[in-house]
């Protein structure tokens, strides 16, 4: 299919604004500029994409079918605000999954989102392929635009209205920051004893291909599931850190009260 090849502006220069860029180039568009208020971050992309940049959101270019703004929360409306006043007919949009459409709304004639739901890191090529994008817009003509753009880099389009969406990102942080946060308590543990974490590999990657397979409730097992209390509080013991004892005591509570609660389709598995 002949992808339509946009003019963009990306305003932003972190880890999103990063990954993305570089998909929507690679998918054939045209990053004319990056905008970012430190230099060195905005000429680092730049070079990325054969693009110009600029530190100034007064030299921000206002000729571009879209200008994608995929940057910190509590800078959104501001930018937005200058961004739209210059956009003529582009498509303004945002990158976050917790803000509202409502904070483009009378910024710009045309507005949207485009919130990618994945990790990510500068340095830490993505497949968008089959990252769900989810989308919104101020109307039809421009939601279609949106998705026409999101469907050159992802297979995963969905529509998502702001209140969905800010559920949506609350899962992720559940799923993916909490879950790396227990990574980096455990690599701390290990630490002590002088043992490579990298030992643990496996055992993260089979924890994840099992809910491909399996609910997340199926796939619980441990000391936890069965209430070992035993085997539960020498664990505490031997953490020398009391806010980790913490974080312990009530995800020890949260898995057993979740384990036993009414579930017809959950079998206890040990570990």
């Amino acid at each position: 299919m002949k992808v339509r090849v946009m003019e963009i502006v990306i305003i932003g220069s972190g880890n999103l604004a990063t990954q993305l860029s570089l998909a929507l180039s690679e998918a054939g568009h045209h990053i004319q500029q990056v905008y970012s208020r430190t230099a060195e971050h905005a000429n680092e992309l730049a070079d990325k994409l054969g693009c110009t940049y600029t530190t100034s959101i007064d030299e921000i270019s206002q000729n571009a079918d879209m200008f994608i703004i995929s940057v910190k929360d509590d800078a959104i409306s501001r930018l937005a605000e200058k961004v739209g006043r210059n956009a003529k007919n582009g498509i303004v949009v945002h990158t976050a999954g917790s803000i509202s459409i409502d904070v483009l709304k009378g910024k710009a004639q045309h507005y949207g989102i485009l919130y990618p739901m994945q990790t990510f890191s500068k340095n830490r090529k993505v497949d968008f392929k089959p990252i769900p994008c989810f989308l919104e817009a101020s109307d039809e003509e421009t939601l279609s635009v949106i998705r026409s753009l999101a469907e050159s880099i992802s297979d995963n389009v969905v529509l998502a209205n702001s209140s969905q969406r800010k559920k949506i990102h609350l899962a992720a942080v559940l799923a993916c920051n909490f879950t790396n946060h227990c990574y980096r308590l455990a690599e701390k543990v290990l630490k002590e004893e002088q043992i490579d974490f990298k030992l643990f590999l496996p055992l993260i990657d089979e924890t994840a291909k099992k809910v491909s397979e399996l609910n997340p409730k199926q796939a619980q097992t441990g000391p936890m599931v069965r209430y070992d209390v035993g085997v539960m509080n020498m664990q505490i013991d031997l953490l020398n850190d009391e806010r980790t004892k913490q974080i312990y005591r009530l995800m020890a509570e949260s898995i057993h009260e979740d384990a036993t609660s009414a579930d017809d389709t959950f079998h206890p598995q040990k570990a």
